[in-house]
């Protein structure tokens, strides 16, 4: 039965009962019973009756679809984009369509991260959803061209001899860096300009940007950070400028090997006192996994991560991160303060 047919019945009965109303009372009888049958008349049981199958191919061949050189998904024997209306008056089942596909083409991205990117699909416990910020990148570099740089040069409004002074000074500076540009790198022979992503120009300003629109927005309860080295920093940063955001929102932070420094980033008392309770600093060291290491900096308590070797912090440390996480979590849950070993013989701040 198709959706026209489908219409064509209900506009018949519509028609008739309108017919009906403008008769007696017998005439109401029958619209009474009318409106009765139209109200058991299920509108998605009528539409499945005539709806195929709902089996789906489960390889991208099978769904005629492939990713091209660019990365865009194109029908093998049309080169068109995705068709989500493939069946006329059939939405139902093109939805369930779409959703099959959708799957396929997760997986595949999958196995883009794990073969392209030897990356390793790990199923984090406890029901964990993850972001992953991306500090590093600020900026895009683009090619300067001769109207940028002229652009550059006469949009000045200082005093035409300021202006002279400095313009000599960037030309000496420019002559002596691309003289080590050319040395450095004798392939580039382009000037090039960087373009600054906006909201997100530095590391300290992404780790805001992903909290304000991201994280804050999240259903989440219970949040935890794990920084390594800069982002550690830019954790503080974060700590400095939504205190109390933070504080009502994250459960725990594992620093690895973090340069975070809470005197020359100014961290306020209630930001250090509360990283002392909530965060720790895996770092490294000689010495056998979270053996505690001397610090002095009054912020948090710091372990060894059980590597010398500064880009391994991280994943040498996870078992004893997200312990330290589920200690947290539970110290929360009943309202209990925990005293962790690993921090339970940390240097007394107050007695430096």
């Amino acid at each position: 039965m198709s959706f026209s047919f489908i219409t064509l019945i209900l506009l018949t009965i519509w028609i008739n009962m309108a017919q009906l109303q403008q008769g007696g009372p017998d005439e109401k009888e029958k619209t009474t019973a009318l409106k009765d049958l139209l109200s058991r008349i299920d509108l998605d049981e009528l539409m499945k009756k005539d709806e195929p199958p709902l089996e789906f191919p489960d390889t991208l061949e099978g769904f005629e679809y492939a990713f091209n050189e660019k990365g865009q998904l194109r029908h093998i024997k049309t080169g068109e984009p995705f068709v989500f209306n493939y069946r006329e008056d059939l939405h139902r089942w093109n939805q369930k369509r779409y959703e099959a596909l959708g799957e396929i083409i997760t997986k595949y991205v999958y196995e883009l991260l794990e073969k392209e990117c030897h990356l390793k699909k790990v199923t984090l416990p406890e029901g964990y959803g993850v972001i992953v910020l991306n500090p590093n990148e600020n900026y895009i570099e683009v090619e300067k061209t001769k109207a940028q740089v002229q652009l550059s040069s006469d949009s000045s409004d200082e005093p035409a001899e300021k202006r002279e002074r400095k313009d000599k000074i960037q030309k000496e500076t420019k002559k002596r860096r691309d003289f080590y540009e050319k040395y450095r790198n004798p392939q580039k022979e382009k000037e090039t300009v960087q373009l600054y992503i906006r909201d997100n120009g530095s590391p300290e300003e992404h780790a805001v940007y992903v909290w304000d629109h991201f994280i804050a927005e999240s259903a989440a309860e219970n949040v935890y950070f794990v920084a390594h080295s800069y982002g550690g920093l830019a954790f503080v940063e974060l700590m400095i400028q939504r205190e109390a955001d933070v504080k009502n929102k994250v459960t725990a932070v594992a620093l690895t090997d973090s340069v975070h420094n809470v005197w020359h980033q100014e961290a306020g008392k209630t930001v250090r006192e509360w990283m002392r309770e909530n965060c720790c600093n895996w770092v490294s060291s000689s010495e056998p996994l979270d053996t505690s290491v001397e610090s002095m900096l009054p912020d948090c308590p710091r372990v060894s991560a059980g590597t010398e070797r500064h880009e391994l912090t991280s994943w040498k440390s996870f078992p004893s991160i997200f312990k330290f996480f589920s200690e947290a979590s539970e110290a929360k849950n009943s309202s209990v303060q925990p005293a962790p070993t690993r921090r339970s013989n940390r240097i007394k701040y107050e007695e430096l």
